[in-house]
């Protein structure tokens, strides 16, 4: 739609003056009622051609804590050593953590 800059625009009083049918047309225009559905439900019902994936198993092999990795006592996630922010009492903190 195409907008002309030139025609002079309403200030606030100009809309207070607005006729109750115009406000009235407005508010029965269809265009306005539209509501945004929300995506994730909209995606819940959408699958994948294929995507089945429940017959499947996953196999990871974990690993113990390594001599140069360190469990930050903020988020409780292994971490290498140069990550380390710093270490009080004990208590080691990640770089993402000391932030």
């Amino acid at each position: 739609m195409a907008t002309d800059y030139d025609a002079p625009r309403k200030n606030d009083e100009d809309v207070e003056q607005d006729s109750i049918q115009e406000l009235q047309a407005r508010r029965s225009d269809k265009s306005s009622g539209v509501v945004d559905e929300d995506e994730t439900e909209a995606a819940e019902g959408f699958e994948l051609p294929g995507a089945d994936l429940s017959g499947e198993e996953l196999a990871v092999r974990v690993l113990p804590r390594q001599a140069d990795e360190f469990t930050c006592t903020s988020c409780f996630l292994v971490h290498h050593r140069s990550q380390l922010a710093y270490e009080k009492n004990g208590q080691m903190v990640c770089t993402e953590c000391a932030a």
